[in-house]
C-alpha cells in the first residue's frame, strides 16, 4: 500500500505541473518515459516540475516526455491516467472562448509559437515514420524482456543439465511469443496506421500459419515464419489501405461483410505470393550484414556503431534499429547489435564521473551526478545526458569517444569469432546482463560485455578527465554555486550545469 501511495503521489505531483487534466490529451509511456499529449505547452512549469523527487529528467518531442525511469513509470502512469480521468469528471464546463482572458490567449499563443518551431525541427516526415516504427514495437517490450530472461535461464539450466522436467515447459514459454510475433507485429501496425487492428493481426497470422509451407512462391516453397516482423508490418500496412478504400466503396449495408472479407482476402494473396517471400530475403540481407559487418569490420564497425550511438538518439534516428533487432533476434535468437550500441551508456557514465571530479566546487552539477549516476548504470542514461554532458557540450563529445572505444572493445571480440547478443531490446548497461546470449557460452559472453563496460567508463572518463574542459568552461563552471542551487535543481536534465549569463543547450531532438 505504501508503494501505491508513494505512486499515486508522484502522479498528484506531476498532474497540476503540466497543467492539469484538462491540458492532457494523451498519456502513454515506454520503458523510462511517461509520454504526454498536452494541448498547451505553455501551461508547464517546467521548472518545479523537475523538481519533483521521482522525476530524473523531461524531454520535449511530438509528445511531452517525463523520464521516471524502468519499473516507476509503469506504475506511476496508471495513477496518472485515474487522476487525469478524475479531474476531467470534476472539471466544470469549458467557458466559451469570447470569455478567455488576455493573458491566457497570449500563453497560448506561445505554446502554440513553441510548438510550430519544435515541428518544424522535428517532425520531418522521415522522423514522424519512425516514430511510428516505434510505436508498433516498443509496446512488444516487455514481453521480448521476460521472455529473453526466461531463455537465457532455460539454456543456463540445459547446459548444467539441471530441472530436466521443467526445461521443456521454460522453453515453450521462451518460445511461445517469438513464434506469434508477427501477429502482434501486424495488430499494433493496424492500429498505429488507423486501420482495425485485429484485421492486421489477421492477415499477418498468415506468415507463421503452418500451411503456408504447401505453397510455392517464385518457384520455391515458403517457410512458416518467413519474412517475420517485416513482412507482418508490410502486411497490415497494406491491409489498411485496402479496409480505408473498401469503407469508402461498400455500401454501408454489406460493410461489416465484404470489408473484412476483401480487406483479408486482398492483402493475404499478395502476402502469400509476394511480401512473404520479398521481406524474407530482406530479412535474410540484414543477418547477413550484421554478421558480416561484425566479422570483417570488428573493433572499426564496433567503434563507429559506439561512438555514434548517442547522436543517433538525440536526433530520433535510433527508432530505425528497432525492427532489425527483432529481426535479427527473430532469425538468430539474439541482436548482437545492441550490447555494442550500450556501450554509449557506459561511456555516459565514464564522462559524468570525470565531470564530478574536474568540477570540486560545483555542487550543484555534482548532486545530480550523484542522483544520476545509479540509472546511468542501469542504462537509463537522459538524467546524465540533459542533466551534465550534454549542458557542458564538450563532455558529451568526450561521452561519445568512451562508447566508441567500448564498441570497439565487444566488436574486435565479434571479429574473432566470439559473438555477444542480447535475447531482447529495452535494457541496456548492467540491466543487459540477464539478456545476454552468445556462440561460446554464457560465461565468455558476460566476461566480453562486462570488459566493454569497463573499457567505455575509463575511456569516456579519461577523455572527459583530460579533453573536457577547455580554461574557460573549468573557469566558468567549477566555482560554487550555493546560493543558485535550488535553481540548478530545478531545472534538472534540460539546463542543469548552466551558469549565470549561459543560455541552456537545447537537446537536437530524440
Amino acid at each position: 500500500m505504501a508503494t501505491e501511495d508513494k505512486n499515486r503521489a508522484t502522479a498528484a505531483a506531476i498532474l497540476p505541473l503540466v497543467g492539469g487534466a484538462a491540458n492532457v490529451s494523451s498519456v502513454v509511456h515506454c520503458m523510462t518515459r511517461l509520454r504526454l499529449g498536452l494541448h498547451d505547452r505553455s501551461l508547464v512549469q517546467d521548472e518545479a516540475l523537475k523538481a519533483v523527487p521521482a522525476v530524473m529528467g523531461v524531454v520535449e518531442d511530438d509528445t511531452y516526455q517525463i523520464v521516471l525511469g524502468p519499473g516507476t513509470v509503469a506504475r506511476v502512469t496508471p495513477e496518472f491516467e485515474k487522476l487525469v480521468e478524475e479531474g476531467r469528471a470534476a472539471a466544470p464546463a469549458p467557458a466559451p472562448a469570447s470569455a478567455t482572458p488576455l493573458t491566457a490567449e497570449e500563453l497560448a499563443a506561445q505554446g502554440a509559437e513553441m510548438r510550430a518551431a519544435r515541428k518544424a525541427k522535428n517532425a520531418t516526415p522521415f522522423k514522424l515514420f519512425l516514430r511510428r516504427i516505434a510505436n508498433i514495437f516498443v509496446p512488444l517490450i516487455p514481453a521480448l524482456i521476460g521472455c529473453g530472461i526466461i531463455a537465457g535461464l532455460n539454456g543456463l539450466l540445459v547446459n548444467l543439465g539441471w530441472l530436466t522436467s521443467v526445461t521443456p515447459a521454460l522453453a515453450a514459454m521462451a518460445s511461445g511469443f517469438m513464434a506469434l510475433i508477427a501477429v502482434f507485429v501486424g495488430y499494433n501496425t493496424a492500429k498505429e496506421f488507423g486501420g482495425t487492428p485485429i484485421l492486421g493481426g489477421a492477415v499477418a497470422a498468415i506468415i507463421v500459419f503452418p500451411g503456408v509451407a504447401n505453397i510455392e512462391a517464385f518457384g520455391q516453397k515458403l517457410s512458416p515464419g518467413q519474412g517475420g516482423v517485416l513482412g507482418a508490418l508490410g502486411a497490415a500496412v497494406l491491409a489498411v489501405y485496402v479496409e480505408k478504400w473498401c469503407r469508402r466503396w461498400v455500401p454501408e449495408a454489406l460493410d461489416v461483410l465484404v470489408t473484412p472479407t476483401l480487406t483479408v482476402l486482398i492483402s493475404g494473396l499478395v502476402t502469400i505470393f509476394g511480401l512473404m517471400y520479398v521481406a524474407g530475403e530482406v530479412s535474410t540481407a540484414i543477418g547477413t550484414f550484421a554478421d558480416w559487418l561484425l566479422s570483417n569490420g570488428g573493433a572499426g564497425a564496433g567503434l563507429v556503431l559506439g561512438g555514434f550511438f548517442l547522436p543517433l538518439v538525440m536526433l530520433g534516428l535510433h527508432q530505425a534499429l528497432i525492427p532489425i533487432h527483432t529481426t535479427l533476434i527473430e532469425q538468430q535468437g539474439y541482436t548482437v547489435l545492441l550490447p555494442i550500441l550500450a556501450m554509449a551508456g557506459a561511456g555516459q557514465v565514464g564522462a559524468a564521473i570525470a565531470v564530478f571530479f574536474r568540477l570540486p566546487r560545483n555542487e550543484s552539477i555534482r548532486r545530480t551526478i550523484k542522483s544520476a549516476l545509479p540509472a546511468g548504470f542501469l542504462g537509463v542514461g537522459e538524467p546524465l545526458i540533459y542533466g551534465v554532458s550534454l549542458p557542458l557540450g564538450r563532455p558529451f563529445i568526450t561521452a561519445c569517444v568512451g562508447g566508441a572505444f567500448g564498441g570497439a572493445f565487444v566488436g574486435f571480440f565479434n571479429q574473432l569469432g566470439d559473438a555477444v547478443g542480447s535475447t531482447a531490446i529495452g535494457p541496456s548497461g548492467w540491466a543487459l546482463f540477464p539478456l545476454l546470449d552468445g556462440n561460446h557460452g554464457l560465461g565468455a559472453t558476460i566476461a566480453i560485455y562486462a570488459g566493454g563496460l569497463v573499457v567505455g567508463y575509463l575511456a569516456g572518463f579519461v577523455a572527459t578527465y583530460f579533453f573536457g574542459f577547455s580554461k574557460d568552461l573549468l573557469a566558468e563552471f567549477n566555482v560554487s554555486q550555493e546560493p543558485a542551487a535550488s535553481t540548478v535543481a530545478a531545472t534538472g536534465p534540460a539546463t542543469a550545469g548552466a551558469g549565470p549569463g549561459t543560455p541552456a543547450k537545447e537537446p537536437a531532438g530524440v
